[in-house]
């Protein structure tokens, strides 16, 4: 298994755009970089990339401070320009083969995604003026508008449902000729057609790309939307990096960027993601380990062969004899029944809990659930038992935790 090397060169572009930037300017003058991380850059934030050019667009409004979106892992402060991850995602929008017909007619877009993604479009557009929770505060431009309100979309109350549909209605009817794009957290969007059933628009096509998505999910979208639906990859830091077809094949969008996979020794070519991007001009990101982890094709450490992104790197399980990701435990929950909806494996030693819920509210018979916790521990070397539950709570974030320890 062939690691990446400690330090490496960089093409022109890269060291011309980070050598009067102070975190790079020793490597940059050397041509020599070592792989970095989310601490390595809080250590000396901001201190170390306020360069003159960088304050001037801090006091101009052309860049600003932002947090990323920490879910299950650690948050750190970024300098980026406003609406920096929006421009990408409209960029592959736009350009992607399948759906991209749908960005040129101007339909406009639809976010059913986090509260905390609602609550930060409100915050800035307080401007606007009214209560966070008015309409008017909730479109993050002229295209896009938020639509959920609540933590839990488990426990939306019908009265949430048929506003988020009746707000949907009217985008879609007034702005994009009863048109919509949905944009979307895969499993607020499953909640959003378990709630509203029939009532629920058929969008124009749908993105999701909030979060690793269960294949049953993700199936379940495709079967009930009705239109095209793919993934995007990416982060707030660095923007997407990749995007799926209608498929669930990958493909590169790395303007500006390097990609390069640091394999995990003991895993199943487990790989960690190492990318290099001077696509954010105030704060390049040079072979900075993501944190997200992938699956190639052929288990080598190929960026062009990647398969798919399994998971975060500090939310990998490890036990004795086994090395085991958010992906492959998903393979086990998919090959079980299609019907299992929300999963969390709380481990406890040696032994693990598997709850589960389905999309029909319906427990697995005996058989499968046997099945279910027999795989469950194959793949984990610990003893795991399956167990229905009527709900799984979501995380503070609006996301879920599929592992607890």
């Amino acid at each position: 298994m062939d690691t990446l090397p400690a330090v490496r060169p960089l093409p022109d572009a890269f060291v011309d755009a980070t050598r009067d930037i102070p975190f790079y300017r020793d490597q940059a003058a050397a041509n020599s970089f070592p792989i970095i991380t989310k601490a390595d850059l809080a250590h000396t934030f901001p201190e170390s990339f306020l360069t003159p050019d960088v304050r001037q667009a801090l006091d101009s409004g052309a860049a600003q401070y932002v947090w990323s979106t920490g879910t299950n892992h650690a948050r750190m402060q970024l300098i980026r320009p406003p609406l920096f991850l929006l421009k990408t995602y409209y960029a592959v929008w736009r350009d992607h083969p399948q759906i991209g017909d749908t960005f040129a007619a101007g339909v406009p877009r639809v976010s059913v995604t986090t509260r905390l993604a609602t609550d930060h479009v409100a915050r800035v557009n307080e401007f606007a003026g009214g209560e966070p929770a008015d309409p008017v505060r909730r479109w993050l431009d002229e295209r896009t508008f938020y639509v959920n309100q609540d933590l839990d979309p488990a426990h939306w109350s019908a009265e949430a449902v048929d506003r988020m549909l009746a707000e949907i209605d009217l985008v879609r009817h007034e702005t994009g000729d009863g048109r919509y794009h949905l944009d979307c957290s895969s499993y607020h969007a499953a909640h959003l057609l378990l709630a509203g059933g029939e009532r629920v628009p058929r969008p124009a096509s749908a993105i999701h790309g909030y979060e690793f998505t269960p294949r049953n999910v993700r199936r379940f979208l495709v079967e009930r939307l009705g239109c095209p639906v793919v993934e995007l990859f990416g982060s707030t830091e660095l923007g997407y990096l990749y995007y799926g077809d209608t498929d669930g094949r990958y493909y590169p969008h790395l303007r500006e960027m390097q990609v390069e996979l640091q394999p995990i020794p003991g895993s199943r070519g487990i790989h960690s993601l190492v990318v290099s991007s001077i696509r954010n001009p105030y704060m390049p990101l040079l072979r900075y380990n993501t944190g997200d982890c992938v699956h190639t094709h052929d288990g080598s450490a190929d960026p062009n062969r990647i398969a798919r992104f399994c998971g975060r790197e500090k939310e990998l399980l490890v036990s004795d004899g086994a090395i085991t990701s958010q992906a492959e435990l998903d393979d086990v929950v998919n090959a079980t029944d299609p019907r299992i909806f929300v999963y969390q494996l709380r481990v406890h030693g040696s032994e693990a809990l598997l709850g589960y819920t389905t999309f029909d509210g319906a427990p697995l018979d005996r058989a499968a659930t046997k099945a279910l916790a027999t795989a469950a521990s194959d793949l984990t070397r610990l003893g795991v038992t399956a167990i229905h539950e009527s709900h799984i709570p979501i995380g503070p974030s609006g996301k879920y935790a599929w592992l607890v320890r």
